[in-house]
């Protein structure tokens, strides 16, 4: 009987315990453990504010048998971007249905155009890590680059930004965690990106929306993004 009252006892101070705490409110357990935005990571950068040199982790070819012939590199933003002009764009998500029906197949019809009007390399970024990027450049159909040392696919290069480094350091990370269950991924943008400096930049919606319900894709498209470089060009 002793031994009864004892468990009894303790059980009801652990269950009170927890009740006390905050995290553990019914109600409030999902929000506490929820990702906290800086302000400065939603903030989106300007034109002719300088690129955040971040690095990211990537997979190369190597010489190898294995159904999985690559190796990790770590490849920083001056690797993609110093002496460079380069068009970006960067979407919420691969396999997501807008980046894959349009964006992503938009850029890569128009990459020897875009490469004509002064560029020297375009790049889709997203808030993915290098295995699902991979996957999702096959499965769109892209040519993979198969020689020792390639760094992705032959026209549009995919760049991962799994832990959102450079997303954030752009001011252009946002949560879909009530709206799509995404959690932090970056907003949709396009971006000509010359030396590290940002020369021109297209944001989706004028500014970035927690949680958006739309997902707005207007003025970060291949159209959009030829017509400026033709402008400038002349």
């Amino acid at each position: 009987m002793k031994l009864s009252i004892t468990c009894l006892a303790v059980a009801l101070v652990s269950t009170n315990a927890f009740s006390a705490n905050p995290a553990f409110v019914a109600g409030q357990v999902c929000d506490s453990l929820k990702t906290k935005l800086e302000p400065a990571w939603t903030t989106p950068i300007e034109e002719g504010g300088d690129v955040p040199n971040v690095t990211f982790k990537t997979r190369v070819r190597i010489e190898s048998e294995d159904e999985n012939p690559f190796d990790w590199k770590d490849v920083t933003s001056e690797d993609y971007f110093k002496g460079k002009r380069a068009v970006v764009f960067s979407l919420p998500g691969a396999f997501t249905p807008t980046c894959s029906s349009t964006h992503l197949p938009g850029y890569e019809d128009a990459y020897e155009e875009i490469l004509s009007l002064g560029v020297d390399e375009v790049y889709c970024l997203s808030v993915n890590d290098a295995f699902v990027m991979r996957q999702w450049g096959l499965k769109q159909g892209l040519t993979e680059d198969k020689t020792i040392g390639a760094n992705g696919f032959e026209k549009v290069k995919l760049i991962p930004d799994g832990a959102a480094l450079f997303t954030r350091g752009m001011g252009m990370s946002c949560n879909w965690d009530t709206e799509r269950g995404f959690g932090e991924r970056s907003w949709r943008y396009a971006a000509v990106i010359n030396d590290m400096k940002v020369e021109k930049l297209f944001i989706e919606g004028g500014g970035i929306t927690q949680n958006s319900g739309p997902d707005p894709f207007e003025v970060s498209d291949a159209g959009t993004m030829l017509e400026y470089l033709k402008s400038a060009a002349n």
